[in-house]
């Protein structure tokens, strides 16, 4: 359910939003708004997959540690990492220390450099599983939807791991494929001007 509440700020916003310190900075400032910057695309997809089974507050709080561990998500470094790698992030308390999901990284950071070099972007990519009704408000906010099915089953097949379509919806929600900030949250109209200045990639 979309709802929304007042904030110890007098701002009304996602209910979720106002969870926490972090959870509020993230969802003013970040969630929802179009992103084209590879990298981002590509860090966001990762955590989206470390965070199966935990909460996104679990990521968010460690994602500065991610960040270091994983060179800034340099899909490109990142491609290059061996198992000594691996051994090392197994011993990093400042992730999250899951051997499947530290090689799914690894996994897809290859997947990326492949996609890089035959659609020109992940931008350019996972721009295309835009909705049409991207902007419309929802009532109640869906886990799914047919454009995640799809991208979900697309990512797969090119042999990206850990992307099911409940992990990339939340991956859509983040990076502004769809708008799902409730009608009365006060960042909606920020995000919706944002998306419409925002130059689609191709």
């Amino acid at each position: 359910m979309a709802t929304t509440e007042t904030g110890p700020d007098g701002q009304t916003r996602c209910k979720w939003g106002n969870a926490t310190d972090a959870y509020r900075h993230y969802h003013d400032t970040e969630w929802g708004y179009p992103v084209d910057i590879d990298f981002r695309l590509f860090e966001k997809i990762c955590l989206e997959g470390f965070q199966s089974g935990l909460s996104w507050l679990t990521i968010l709080n460690k994602r500065d540690n991610f960040r270091a561990a994983f060179c800034g998500f340099d899909f490109n470094k990142v491609a290059d990492f061996t198992e000594g790698d691996i051994e090392r992030l197994l011993g990093d308390a400042g992730i999250i220390r899951h051997r499947g999901k530290i090689e799914a990284a690894i996994n897809n950071a290859k997947r990326a450099q492949e996609m890089v070099a035959q659609e020109g972007s992940l931008a350019a990519y996972f721009w295309r599983f835009e909705p049409a009704d991207a902007q419309a408000v929802r009532a109640d906010i869906p886990a799914t939807s047919p454009e995640s099915a799809a991208l979900s089953k697309d990512l797969k097949k090119r042999g990206w791991k850990f992307v099911g379509p409940t992990t990339v919806y939340a991956f859509m929600q983040a990076m502004g494929l769809v708008n799902d900030h409730a009608e009365t949250c006060v960042v909606r109209k920020k995000t919706e001007a944002a998306r419409a200045s925002f130059n689609k990639p191709d």
